[in-house]
């Protein structure tokens, strides 16, 4: 049966929430029925009753006052406040306000058309049968997006197209002069244009087909519309980017300091294409070490105010999915121009440090330089130099697929740089840093992007060798232009909420561990431990990310604060300016401040720091959201197989169980449970059989079979097996 808009009845209608919104825009003017009523472009008697009864209603509750008769103000004391939505899965939501102490619910009938993330403003009042607050929302003061994606339902004069995402409550209809090229059942991005007071949906038009439902292209573009995000660059973006002059001439060169003839190489993942970051390394005369970190100068092709600009400042970061990035720069200056590849003389921005045997920093130098990369490895590489000491890469792991030999000051630079970034890692957990070594979820792929293995990825020596020269550029710039009292971008990173690390505690004590909550370093330590004493075990993965949620979320800012989980005073991105835009412009900065440059404006800075953290959000939202579409995908070609999972969540209406394999999360529904009848008990995360007394509870392992794989909900359900005892 098709669906129309509804048309309202007959029944009263409460035009309490418009009357709040009138009186609440203009606090200080008085309004009678009649003036209410023309606002609202009513004229008839049983509206205007209504606005009468209406009026005489909140009086008698005081949200408002009569001034003289017949006219009415708002209550100056009512409690309205400004805040975001927060929609559950259920049509209902949460007020969440900075002012506020608790989240306040807030009813369906209550959101008046509020959308999940919606700025509004609310009104907060207690109901008479609960003690509970609830909030109601008054006005809509930015909607947090406007486009959404969905799949099509076309009918004969119209069209409604329905979202996948659970907090998306409601439909959008699309008149049939705005379906364009869709056709019924396509995967649709539309822009909400109007919803109108009485429509049940918002009004919309459609502005691109993605594709049908289930095919590659079309759920992995559908993620990225979904943030807002690009899978292209404008044509006039592309041509300019490709008239760039990227050739090295000597005319910059005698602008910087040249150390091409310093040995130089990089480590990266064996399928990286951007090469942004170098190591150089000698032995001075002292003898201490120089190691440089050289990075790849992208400020110096990518010049402000350009449309290339723009177009990288809108992005702010690059994009990785499963089976492609999305770049932050087109393709001449990620891969080529600025992507420091072996054999190749490069424009980079350096940090060069001097250090002894203990990897104490005695000397800091930074600026523009000219590098010249003798070998590229891959993290496979350089750890098999690291763990046997020698200089032989079998074929096994070689990016080339051949045995070869590492020259011995390439070997010898690798050792000793292991040994010192061993050391700059004691240091920064003994003052207090956290080790998030979180297991990275990977998938083999065939020539069609389809998975066709699973496998994990763990931080190793190589990684960690790479990492902790990175990290030390990160502080030491942030250092330099810290304790000038300049405005800068930093990396910054609170302290975690307390009652989240102990909810955290509550979960973990089914697995009988703790967190020590004595004091700042008690709690990092005991985090530590926490993590490290997880490792290899079925929990591991669970652990880890419910350690990670209960930190805060680390974000770009000009005022610094620290860094909590990296113990850092002063912390900043410099070292990834090919897909990071915070480093491009930390890399101006420090360029500018160098030059004898004053401080620049913060407001204008902290500007660009919340809207890099927004989109660095939105792209690590996609990426989660394509990792969940490849295990949905794998899965679908493994519904006759038994898995082992652990139970990795409880609910009223189900368990999600995580398959210890494949790290796959799925739910298995109470209601699907057949061997009792379960019931939810929140105080032991468990469900409990009636008869059997048989508990169900966070941690425990069960077999489990797939029941359904939804590709467009990216969404997992389970067949429950039985227990493994």
């Amino acid at each position: 049966m098709s669906k129309k808009p509804k048309k309202l009845g007959n029944k009263p209608k409460d035009f309490t929430a418009q009357i709040f919104k009138i009186l609440s825009r203009e606090p200080s003017k008085s309004f009678n029925y009649k003036q209410i009523a023309a606002v609202l472009e009513l004229s008839d008697t049983k509206s205007r009753n209504e606005i009468i009864r209406d009026l005489k209603i909140l009086k008698a509750q005081d949200k408002i006052h009569e001034t003289e008769i017949g006219k009415y103000q708002i209550i100056s004391k009512a409690e309205y406040y400004e805040g975001v939505i927060d929609m559950t899965s259920r049509k209902t939501g949460y007020f969440v306000c900075d002012e506020l102490e608790d989240d306040v619910f807030v009813p369906f009938i209550n959101l008046n058309h509020a959308l999940d993330g919606d700025k509004v403003k609310a009104y907060i009042y207690n109901r008479r049968s609960s003690r509970k607050p609830e909030a109601e929302v008054l006005e809509i003061l930015e909607r947090k997006k406007s486009e959404f994606v969905g799949v099509i339902d076309v009918q004969k004069n119209f069209a409604f197209v329905t979202t996948a995402n659970a907090k998306m409550y409601t439909d959008i209809f699309i008149p049939k002069n705005k379906i364009g090229d869709a056709e019924h059942g396509d995967v649709v991005l539309v822009t909400l244009e109007d919803w109108p007071k009485k429509a049940d949906s918002p009004f919309g038009s459609v502005i691109k087909v993605l594709g049908k439902p289930g095919e590659h292209n079309t759920e992995i573009h559908a993620i990225l519309a979904e943030y807002g995000l690009p899978y292209d660059f404008p044509i006039e973006v592309e041509a300019y980017a490709n008239k760039i002059d990227t050739s090295i001439t000597e005319e910059e060169i005698k602008k910087r300091r040249d150390m091409r003839d310093v040995l130089t190489f990089t480590i990266d993942p064996k399928d990286a294409k951007d090469f942004d970051d170098a190591l150089s390394f000698q032995v001075l005369e002292n003898g201490n070490y120089e190691i440089g970190v050289h990075i790849a100068d992208v400020s110096h092709y990518l010049q402000e105010g350009t449309i290339l600009d723009d177009e990288a400042y809108k992005r702010a970061t690059s994009v990785y999915l499963v089976d492609r990035v999305v770049p932050m720069l087109p393709e001449v200056l990620s891969n080529f121009a600025c992507s420091l590849r072996p054999h190749e003389e490069k424009y980079t921005f350096s940090a060069v440090f001097q250090l002894n045997n203990k990897a104490e920093v005695l000397d800091a130098w930074f600026g523009r330089t000219v590098t010249y990369s003798d070998q590229r490895f891959a993290y496979e590489e350089a750890q098999s130099i690291i763990e046997t000491k020698s200089d032989v890469i079998p074929a096994e792991i070689s990016l080339t697929g051949n045995e070869y030999i590492v020259p011995k000051p390439i070997v010898d630079a690798t050792l000793k740089m292991d040994e010192l970034a061993k050391i700059l890692r004691r240091k920064r957990m003994a003052a207090g840093a956290i080790s998030f070594d979180k297991v990275e979820v990977k998938f083999n792929l065939n020539e069609d992007a389809e998975p066709i293995g699973v496998y994990f990825k763990q931080s190793k020596d190589a990684n960690h060798l790479i990492e902790e020269f990175m990290l030390l550029a990160n502080r030491k710039v942030a250092e330099f232009i810290g304790k000038q009292k300049k405005t800068f971008i930093y990396r910054i990173h609170d302290e975690p909420n307390e009652d989240k690390l102990i909810n955290l505690q509550t979960v973990i004590a089914k697995f009988g561990y703790s967190i020590n909550f004595r004091s700042k370093k008690d709690i990092s330590s005991s985090l530590n431990n926490l993590l490290e004493e997880v490792q290899g075990k079925k929990e591991q993965n669970l652990v880890d990310t419910l350690t990670i949620r209960s930190m805060s979320k680390a974000a770009y800012s000009t005022e610094n604060i620290g860094h909590y989980g990296l113990a850092f005073d002063y912390y900043s991105h410099f070292t990834s300016p090919i897909r990071r835009y915070p480093d491009v412009m930390a890399h101006r900065l420090l360029q500018y401040y160098i030059d004898g440059g004053k401080s620049v404006s913060e407001e204008e800075y902290e500007e660009k720091c919340v809207h890099s953290s927004q989109m660095e959000g939105l792209a690590a939202q996609a990426e989660r959201d394509s990792v969940k579409y490849m295990q949905v995908k794998y899965m679908q070609d493994h519904k006759d197989q038994e898995f082992l999972g652990v139970i990795s969540g409880v609910t009223e209406w189900g368990i999600y169980v995580e398959i210890i394999e494949n790290k796959c999360e799925g739910m298995v529904r109470i209601r699907e449970i057949k061997d009792d009848y379960y019931t939810f008990d929140d105080k032991q995360y468990a469900l409990v059989g009636e008869v059997s007394k048989n508990i169900l509870q966070l941690g425990d392992e069960i077999y489990v079979k797939v029941k359904n794989a939804d590709l467009v909900k990216k969404q997992l359900d389970f067949h429950y097996l039985r227990k493994n005892e």
